[in-house]
C-alpha cells in the first residue's frame, strides 16, 4: 500500500513543474489551515508571486492531503514533492545533532532560542540534511511543549509516573518521558485524538495552538505548562527540486521564505495566547508548575551525553547570549 501511495504521488503530485511562464512548486503539510505556519506559507507564496512577477508559484496542500509527516519527507527525498513542514524532532533520524532540540530545558527563554537558531550553529543544523536530499529553508516558531492529561493534573514529575504518554517518533523524546517516570508511546498526530479518547494513552504533550486546534482539550482537561522542550518547526525543500531552479529563482524563493519567518512569529504569539484562553473557556485547568522540579529530574538525561559532540553542542548553545 505504501509503495502504491508513493507511485501515485510520483504520478499525480510532481514536486516542481515548469511551463513557459511559471515554475510551480508543490508544498504539502499536515497542519490545520488556521495554523500560523500554514498562514505564513500563504504569505510566503504571495511574496514569491510578487517577487517573481508571476514567474513562480507555490501550490499548498494542507491537512495531510498528500500524506503524514514521514510520508511527506519521503516524497521530498524522491523529488515528488517540493516542500513540506516538519518538526525538528523527527529530523534527528537524518541529522543526529538535531536531537539537541528534543532534549529538555536546553534554552533559557524564547530570546535565547532565537539567538541560537539565527547563529552559525543554528544555520549549520538547518542545512545539515542535504546529504539526505532535504534542504532546510527556515525555522518557524513552535513555542514550547507541555503536558496535557485526562484524569489528573501534573504538578510535579511524580504525577507522570506510570502514565502512558504519546510522543513523536523520536528516541530522545522517548528517553525524556521515561526519565520522568512515564511510559512513552509513539503515535501519529492524526491518530492521537482517538487514542486519547479510547484510553490507548493517558496524556500527550504539545504547544497551546496544537492542543487547541487538535481539539484534544475535549478529552484532556488538565494542561501543565512545564515547557520542557522548545522544538522549532523546519520548512524543508527537496534538494532535487531546489537544484532544478535557476539562481534567480532560488534567490526569489529564499527571500520570500525569510520574510515569512517574522510574520509567522507574530502570528504564533497571537495564536498561543488565543489558544490558552479558549481551552480554559472549554473547561481546561491550566497549571503553572515549578519548572525547577522537572529540570532537576531530567538533568541526568543531558549529563549522559558528556564526552560526546551533543554535549559540546549543549555547552556551545548555553554560551550563546
Amino acid at each position: 500500500m505504501k509503495n502504491l501511495f508513493l507511485l501515485l504521488a510520483v504520478l499525480l503530485f510532481i514536486g516542481c513543474s515548469k511551463s513557459e511562464k511559471t515554475t510551480v512548486i508543490k508544498l504539502g503539510h499536515s497542519l490545520d489551515q488556521s495554523h500560523s505556519v500554514h498562514r505564513a506559507m500563504l504569505f510566503m507564496a504571495d511574496k514569491l508571486d510578487k517577487k517573481s512577477s508571476g514567474k513562480m508559484r507555490v501550490d499548498i496542500y494542507p491537512g495531510g492531503q498528500l500524506g503524514n509527516e514521514r510520508e511527506l519527507i519521503e516524497l521530498l527525498q524522491i523529488g515528488s514533492l517540493g516542500m513540506t513542514k516538519v518538526s525538528a524532532s523527527p529530523m534527528e533520524s537524518f541529522v543526529p545533532e538535531m536531537k539537541v532540540f528534543s532534549l529538555p530545558y536546553v534554552f533559557r527563554n524564547e530570546d535565547h532560542l532565537w539567538s541560537v537558531l539565527n547563529s552559525n550553529i543554528g544555520k549549520k543544523l538547518l542545512h545539515a540534511g542535504q546529504d539526505y536530499f532535504l534542504r532546510g529553508m527556515c525555522y518557524y516558531d513552535a513555542g514550547s511543549r507541555s503536558f496535557y492529561t485526562k484524569e489528573k493534573p501534573v504538578n510535579t514529575p511524580k504525577d507522570l509516573k506510570g502514565l502512558k504518554i504519546r510522543v513523536m517518533k523520536s528516541k530522545t523524546a522517548t528517553e525524556m518521558i521515561q526519565t520522568l517516570g512515564g511510559s512513552a508511546t509513539p503515535i501519529a498526530w492524526g491518530e492521537l485524538y482517538t487514542a486519547l479518547q479510547q484510553g490507548v494513552v493517558d496524556a500527550a504533550e504539545n504547544n497551546p495552538p496544537s492542543f487547541y486546534l487538535s481539539r484534544h482539550y475535549e478529552v484532556c482537561k488538565y494542561y501543565s505548562l512545564d515547557e520542557h522542550t522548545s522544538i522549532p518547526d523546519i520548512l524543508l525543500m527537496s534538494t532535487k527540486i531546489w537544484n532544478k531552479l535557476t539562481a534567480q529563482e532560488q534567490k526569489w524563493l529564499q527571500e520570500a521564505v525569510n520574510e515569512s519567518v517574522d510574520f509567522q512569529k507574530k502570528l504564533w504569539k497571537e495564536s498561543s495566547d488565543f489558544a490558552l484562553k479558549k481551552v480554559q473557556e472549554n473547561g481546561v485547568k491550566v497549571i503553572y508548575p515549578d519548572k525547577s522540579n522537572f529540570q532537576e529530574c531530567v538533568q541526568s538525561l543531558k549529563d549522559a551525553y558528556k564526552g560526546t559532540s551533543i554535549y559540546e553542542l549543549l555547552e556551545t548553545i548555553n554560551n550563546i547570549k
